[in-house]
């Protein structure tokens, strides 16, 4: 699918994002800092990046999928999908933890976060792709795999702080969803049009978490 004009919205974090591509350039970005949920603190800057854009429409509509805010993501969504019908384009949903400089890199990385109720979650990304859905962990389980990660020189990094654990914090943007849809090969470009935006859902693990190998 070929995209040149494009909306991006990313809401998985408190620090959201939208971005304006026009003729395959990123022309406009704005961040704005909210909850968990963003709600109407979207709309704003919504409103300012479409003024920008004019009457023209779009070829898409892409948006962070997470994993990260459930509510935010949601709202994330919702706004892209009714952008998307407005233009009668397509809304597109693109892993958030893709969309950030550790990922963006090409290199292997972890991404690990706070699931709530002593849970955590992890996935192995490389190259740019998931190499696993996010799966969840769990205290056991996430401290062996930032273990195994750490000890093949790979970065672990989070989107919302985990306590105790003092590992990194990356947060993803909207122009990170662009570069990370540039980096994507054909076949995920079509496996992410193809398939309706919702949010990533967190999976149970098939074995034992604490014996599990992140990389190798």
């Amino acid at each position: 699918m070929a995209v040149f004009d494009v909306l991006i919205i990313e809401t998985s974090t408190p620090t959201g994002s939208i971005a304006l591509v026009s003729e395959g350039e990123i022309v406009g970005e704005k961040s704005f800092t909210s909850d968990r949920r963003h709600n109407a603190a979207l709309f704003e800057p919504l409103g300012e990046i479409l003024a920008q854009h004019g009457s023209r429409s779009f070829d898409a509509v892409f948006v962070g999928s997470g994993p990260g805010s459930y509510s935010g993501t949601r709202v994330g969504i919702a706004a892209a999908q009714g952008a998307a019908l407005v233009a009668g384009s397509k809304a597109i949903a693109i892993p958030s933890i893709l969309a950030v400089p550790e990922a963006l890199t090409g290199e292997p990385c972890i991404a690990v976060g706070d699931a709530r109720r002593g849970s955590y979650w992890f996935a192995k990304i490389s190259e740019g792709q998931l190499l696993t859905e996010p799966e969840l962990t769990d205290e056991i389980g996430l401290d062996s795999a930032v273990r195994q990660a750490e000890a093949s020189g790979h970065p672990v990094f989070c989107l919302d702080a985990i306590k105790g654990k003092g590992i990194a914090m990356s947060k993803p943007s909207a122009s990170g969803l662009w570069q990370a849809w540039q980096n994507a090969p054909p076949k995920t470009r079509a496996l992410w049009t193809g398939e309706i935006p919702q949010p990533i859902y967190l999976k149970p693990p098939h074995i034992t978490p604490s014996k599990k190998k992140v990389f190798g």
